[in-house]
């Protein structure tokens, strides 16, 4: 989770009568505020406070609108995969829209260019998973129960589950995002950490670099308003009887926030270092790592790009974002490639030469390693280039 913070207006010890001096809501005018505690692994991890002008419980209404079990493609050969998922069709909202792509117990990654911002549901959440957005293209502004924030282009958006928010991009036509749905909670790397909860010094990044809500969004309304939740394969769509953003104060460490690749601070050597340098986010099954912009190896004799590699243990996941990536040929930015256990993987055919020279790195990539197999979906298989597991022939 990232650092603390606190923001509008809260009692000076956590549990108290919260009275705001006579500046009570319309709701019963009772002139105080309801506490509602947010907590993460029970009550043992991060935990946040906030406080509503209303009881968060006033549900109006609840509706199974469906649910969507993933479906697996079967008889798939063990092989390497590439996606090409520059030109998927824009198609529904900014949280229906989403297509999925790959999937195990862990995460579902999925690829999203929505049509417009909003189908027939404003506003959503994320009932069983953590949220990791990636930004591929465009930018906007994301508000949330806890507030407002700005995004951007390649920013990680990470939201926390059970986080009602809305997405309001400055261009709609402009939105392309990889999606992580997590089952497991986003955390920082443990190793990146002191016993403090700081973030060592020499860390690819800081706590500069996370930002969270800037300004809070108070809306005092009744009335009715719908959210849709999405838990697992379950979608409900909850009427609320007052609008769900009356926050007028919060502190704590959970609440979403945003962290742009370009803040990623490479760590390099003498020689070719393993994706482990690259880690960005821990989770439970598995990792996410940033291949930024960086310089290459400076020992006269390094082989720039990485060795030929078995994943015994793991599934690899590439989405590549922009620049020339060293080992690879034939990929574009958007493409997502897969490496399985079980076999192994490497630069393609006259990349090593090529790279002799080089001596900085303009590539910028996503990368997920997961625990267990990745399952590709027929969407996948529809944007697959079947030719792939030949592409290191000479």
């Amino acid at each position: 989770m990232p650092y603390y913070q606190k923001l509008g207006e809260m009692p000076r010890k956590h549990h108290i009568w919260f009275s705001r001096n006579g500046q009570g809501p319309t709701y019963k005018n009772e002139g105080i505020a309801y506490e509602h505690v947010i907590t993460t692994e029970g009550f043992n991890e991060a935990y946040s406070i906030m406080y509503h002008l209303r009881p968060p419980t006033r549900v109006r209404n609840v509706k199974l609108l469906k649910c969507e079990e993933l479906k697996k493609v079967t008889d798939s050969p063990l092989r390497h995969h590439h996606l090409k998922t520059a030109n998927i069709r824009r198609k529904g909202d900014l949280y229906t829209g989403r297509v999925p792509i790959l999937f195990n117990q862990d995460v579902v990654a999925y690829r999203a260019r929505p049509e417009k911002a909003y189908d027939k549901f404003e506003y959503y959440k994320n009932g069983g998973a953590d949220e990791i957005i990636f930004v591929f293209r465009g930018g906007g502004t994301l508000e949330s129960i806890f507030g407002k924030q700005k995004y951007r282009a390649e920013d990680y958006i990470v939201i926390p589950r059970g986080i009602t928010y809305k997405l309001v991009p400055d261009k709609v036509e402009e939105e392309d995002y990889l999606i992580l749905e997590s089952v497991g909670p986003v955390r920082i790397p443990q190793r990146y950490l002191n016993k403090e909860g700081q973030i060592k010094m020499g860390s690819p990044y800081s706590e500069r670099d996370l930002h969270g809500p800037t300004e809070l969004n108070t809306t005092d309304t009744e009335g009715d308003t719908e959210i849709l939740v999405k838990d697992g394969p379950r979608w409900t769509v909850v009427t609320m009887a007052h609008h769900p953003f009356d926050v007028v104060g919060w502190d704590g460490y959970v609440y979403p926030f945003t962290f742009n690749a370009q803040d990623f601070e490479p760590i390099t050597g003498t020689v070719h270092q393993p994706p482990p340098i690259h880690q960005t986010f821990e989770i439970r099954g598995y990792v996410v790592c940033t291949f930024a912009p960086r310089m290459l190896d400076t020992h006269p004799e390094a082989v720039k790009i990485p060795w030929v590699h078995d994943n015994v243990e793991a599934d690899e996941v590439l989405f590549y974002v922009r620049g020339n990536f060293g080992s690879r040929r034939g990929i574009e930015p958007a493409s997502i490639t897969l490496h399985p256990r079980g076999i192994p993987h490497g630069p393609h055919p006259g990349t090593i030469m090529a790279s002799r020279s080089a001596t900085r790195t303009e590539e910028l990539a996503v990368m997920f390693d997961t625990q267990h197999t990745l399952e590709l979906t027929e969407q996948a298989v529809a944007l697959d280039d079947d030719k792939y597991p030949q592409s290191w022939l000479e």
